[in-house]
């Protein structure tokens, strides 16, 4: 502007008197052009500058002061970043993160989704199907049912094996009828659920307890309500450990042996001791509650002890009763029928009872029962075991002491019990004292 102006000036016609009028505006309007241009070069610059990367500009500094503070302190001063694809990297990280939650979250929604639909598909079949079937319809006969799976077999020995007993076994069979009549709603399609087959067996010692929880794993696996329907007996030794730490793997370990099974826990109320909170008991029973509510499909718990003491026990443990719901008492044996469970302990041990022999044993049996620590079948069992003691020693004192016969004894011999036999074991409670009578 400033050259432009000057041609139009001549210096011909120059006059001292008029050029300071002349010169002035020029000057103005050159400082103003150049204010102007200094305005937008700084503009250009701070905008060039914003997208400059990280790495161009880390060799400058922004200070507020650049010779320090005037305060006598460290000036306020940035200095940009190091590595100048961080930020991105993290960023693109935390995007690729959340766009796979979100994916996972979709995916598990269809599923779900799905799932409900198949349910409702599969319940308006079932729907439809019951809706159009007859009520006539035949679904078989439950002797039909009984047979084919094998759970009359099982109630048979349950009435070859246990004499008398006659409440448990009736307990007994009206589980199976459950068992049997829910497989055949099966059958037909009709809703089932797996009932609550845990159970507490209530009795004195040697009243079958043991015997009856073989027989219903057998029942439980021959109606597919168990896998393998065998019995593990387990105390509180196998359940509870010495130390901290030690009782959870004890009871796992028996908790894995008895799945697929039954699980019977013999006098469970010594696994809760009232008087010590410190007692490790509680940490087992814990864990059987959980495996009872939540493995029910696959294992039994049977809890057998004193009624009285089991009834304590369940006072002190309410989730334990309210997880069981089936319990059965087992009432002592009379005299008769414990001379029944000798009959047949002798039957299955291929040994024969004298007739004259029976009135012999009722007697003992009877003077038994006075006594302390009775144990009916278990008594019977001991006394079995003596009677047959007492005849295998006559038959050799008979045979090869004093040599009858030229020693030659016949099979009747090795297989009689006779009233001798027990005379013994009666004499011993009548001739004994008072404090060995209990041994007797």
């Amino acid at each position: 502007c400033f050259l432009r102006r000057r041609k139009e000036i001549s210096f011909s016609t120059f006059n001292p008197s008029t050029a300071g009028n002349t010169i002035a505006p020029v000057i103005n309007q050159v400082i103003k052009g150049m204010k102007i241009s200094a305005t937008f070069t700084a503009i250009l610059v701070v905008r060039v500058s914003a997208f400059v990367p990280l790495s161009k500009l880390s060799h400058v500094s922004t200070e507020l002061y650049s010779s320090g503070s005037p305060f006598g302190g460290q000036g306020l001063q940035w200095t940009a970043g190091d590595d100048p694809n961080a930020k991105t990297v993290r960023l693109r990280d935390k995007l690729q993160e959340a766009d796979t939650e979100r994916r996972k979250d979709q995916e598990a929604a269809n599923q779900r989704e799905r799932a409900a639909e198949i349910a409702r598909e599969e319940r308006l079949r079932k729907i439809k199907y019951m809706t159009d079937m007859p009520d006539s319809q035949p679904a078989g006969t439950v002797e039909e049912f009984m047979f084919k799976e094998g759970v009359q077999s099982e109630l048979d020995k349950l009435d070859n094996e246990l004499v008398g007993l006659l409440p448990v076994k009736r307990r007994v069979k009206e589980i199976a009828a459950l068992l049997v009549l829910d497989k055949m709603r099966r059958k037909l399609g009709f809703e089932t659920s797996v009932p609550s087959l845990h159970m507490s067996f209530t009795g004195a010692p040697g009243t079958g307890k043991t015997t009856v929880a073989v027989r219903m794993g057998q029942i439980l696996a021959k109606m597919g309500y168990s896998r393998r329907g065998h019995v593990v007996l387990a105390t509180r030794d196998d359940l509870v450990g010495q130390y901290v730490g030690h009782t959870a793997p004890k009871t796992k370990e028996m908790i894995k042996k008895a799945m697929g099974g039954v699980l019977l826990v013999d006098e469970a109320y010594y696994l809760y001791n009232a008087a010590n909170d410190r007692d490790y008991g509680q940490e087992s029973i814990e864990i059987l509650l959980n495996v009872m509510e939540n493995n029910r499909d696959d294992l039994v718990v049977a809890v057998a002890g004193y009624k009285d003491r089991m009834d304590k026990f369940f006072s002190y443990i309410p989730g334990m009763m309210s997880r069981i719901g089936n319990h059965i008492d087992f009432p002592n044996y009379s005299a008769d029928e414990l001379v029944q469970i000798a009959t047949v302990m002798a039957r299955n041990l291929e040994y024969d009872i004298d007739e004259n022999a029976y009135p012999v044993f009722k007697a003992y049996i009877e003077k038994r029962m006075e006594l302390p620590f009775f144990s009916n079948a278990r008594t019977v069992r001991n006394a079995m075991d003596r009677a047959r003691m007492n005849s295998a020693i006559r038959t050799f004192d008979k045979y090869a002491i004093q040599g009858f016969n030229g020693g030659v004894c016949t099979v009747k011999d090795l297989k009689s019990i006779t009233a001798e036999d027990f005379q013994v074991l009666l004499d011993d409670i009548l001739n004994a004292d008072v404090d060995k009578r209990i041994f007797s």
